[in-house]
């Protein structure tokens, strides 16, 4: 059998990518100006926005296959690998807790919010970390069952699906009060798209990452050919009575995303590893939570300095003055912004500077 022990630059690259296109949608110049494709959808539905974040915490799982298979197949002590892995999905629930706490104390209309994409990549690499430490394969299986059929029964029983309703608003509601993503002006309710139940499916994506993982690393990479076109088939026929909805993280969406991951991480790894072709992304890859965290920041300083105000009235009067779409100006300047950190990331990785939480 072939084992892979050592880390890939294909995962690194895919990562990597995945980290510039969250910027890339993230930062737009103009907010009421975006193409469709780079907007998640609305409630229903999946567009290729939306397949970002999943993306991320199926590679989540990759790497945790990757990290810890080698450390616990050389007699690594569990529990020193737990509290590890532990520590450091508390220190990234902390730092996305900061940085929303330092968007409320800078940005005078921001409301603080506990939940949000770094507090759910810590909590997810927790779960996947213990499932990966303490339990084999059969049982890492039978957990992702549990969780996308037991998570699709809860929501059956909450009698709607739709937005402020359905059991996931309540529940954010319940715990969080106002501190999540949206609150409905009409009825008080709270939404929060990283909430609390949503949670159970997103672990259930990195878990299918670390399956994917441990693919890898013992080298049967056709798995992931066969388990991606069957999870994405699955997921389109089981939309028909879930949809698709990442702001609940349906079952369907997680199967469909973690599909299309599973093919993702194939690719890469034909490509980058065994044909050697460039490993675009990597830069991004290495220093994965430092760029998305720096990126967030710079987007509450910039609005809190008034600069963000210019910038759009730049862009708007530029795209009206040429009589040019000014979606256009828009993606330019999230390109702009991405130039810019792949140029930090650049200079990091130069440097061998690679910050780990």
């Amino acid at each position: 059998m072939n084992t892979v022990n050592t880390r890939l630059s294909s995962i690194d690259a895919l990562r990597g990518c995945t980290v510039a296109a969250m910027l890339l949608v993230n930062d737009p110049g103009l907010e009421a100006h975006v193409y469709a494709p780079l907007e998640h959808a609305t409630w229903y539905g999946c567009t290729p926005t939306d397949l970002i974040f999943p993306f991320f915490l199926f590679i989540v799982g990759v790497s945790t296959a990757l990290a810890f298979g080698p450390r616990l197949e050389q007699g690594a002590p569990q529990a020193s690998l737990a509290r590890t892995a532990l520590k450091r999905a508390l220190r990234i629930v902390l730092l996305g807790l900061a940085i929303n706490v330092l968007a409320w104390l800078l940005m005078p209309d921001e409301r603080l919010r506990i939940p949000g994409v770094l507090q759910r990549i810590g909590l997810c690499f927790a779960g996947t970390s213990l499932f990966a430490i303490y339990a084999r394969p059969r049982i890492w299986w039978a957990a992702i069952a549990t969780l996308l059929l037991g998570y699709w029964a809860l929501l059956l029983a909450s009698g709607s699906l739709e937005p402020w309703v359905n059991i996931v608003s309540r529940t954010d509601s319940a715990v969080f009060g106002h501190t999540v993503y949206q609150i409905d002006a009409a009825t008080g309710r709270g939404h929060d798209p990283e909430g609390l139940l949503g949670t159970l499916p997103s672990l259930a994506t990195s878990l299918l990452g670390l399956c994917a993982g441990q693919w890898l690393r013992k080298g049967q990479t056709r798995h992931l050919v066969v388990a991606g076109i069957v999870s994405a088939l699955i997921a389109i026929a089981w939309s028909h009575w879930l949809p698709f909805s990442k702001n609940l993280w349906t079952p369907s969406f997680a199967l469909w995303c973690a599909g299309l991951a599973m093919l993702a991480v194939w690719l890469f790894h034909f490509l980058v590893d065994q044909h050697r072709l460039l490993p675009l992304g990597r830069r991004f890859g290495v220093n994965a939570v430092a760029a998305y965290a720096g990126a967030e920041i710079m987007q509450i300083l910039i609005p809190a300095s008034g600069l963000q105000n210019r910038i759009e009235s730049f862009l708007s009067t530029t795209s009206t003055s040429l009589q040019l779409d000014p979606r256009l100006f828009s993606l330019a300047y999230a390109i702009v912004f991405v130039a810019i950190w792949w140029v930090i990331v650049w200079a990091m990785d130069r440097r061998r500077i690679y910050i780990k939480l």
